[in-house]
């Protein structure tokens, strides 16, 4: 089974991950760490900040090694902010029957209400740093992008609203 998971930034894409490794014992794929490596390696010329880009360069990598796993039969999580929204139609049904996915998607009244809180939980998995991808304007615009795309797309998320409840069952 292939998990994927994907979300605008700060949505818990990461901290989902690491729970389902630990209790399904599924390993893991950071996209956002294949990016590093390919940018660290100079196997590309894009930055962190060529989103749009980036997900170009990298879905039909992730693509081909989700299609590899499931040719293998074997459990993957991949997360990241850099698979599409239109995932689904790069598999024929073979792949898509052995695909679930999640979309984290924080609602705009969360985000105003937990901006701080946002921020101050940003480096529980990954050393962030400065973020700039963190800013009250940008995240309402991600989320609130996020969350029409997968309504349109017709793709299962989790709307964060209220308290922060992320649970994902497989």
């Amino acid at each position: 089974m292939i998990v994927l998971i994907s979300g605008p930034t700060h949505t818990g894409k990461t901290l989902l991950a690491q729970r389902l490794l630990e209790r399904y014992r599924f390993p893991y794929l950071s996209i956002d760490h294949l990016k590093m490596g390919l940018i660290r390696s100079r196997q590309t010329s894009l930055t962190p900040l060529d989103d749009d880009a980036l997900t170009e360069y990298l879905w039909p990598i992730v693509r081909e090694i989700i299609k590899t796993a499931v040719e293998n039969r074997q459990n993957l999580i991949v997360e990241g902010c850099y698979i599409p929204y239109t995932w689904q139609q790069d598999f024929a049904e073979p792949y898509r029957s052995q695909i679930r996915s999640v979309c984290l998607v924080m609602s705009a009244d969360y985000i105003r209400q937990n901006l701080e809180t946002i921020r101050a939980h940003a480096g529980d998995i990954e050393a962030r740093g400065t973020d700039p991808d963190c800013s009250l304007e940008h995240l309402l615009r991600e989320n609130r992008i996020a969350l029409e795309q997968c309504r349109a797309h017709q793709l299962p998320y989790v709307l964060i609203d209220g308290t922060y409840a992320v649970d994902f069952s497989l």
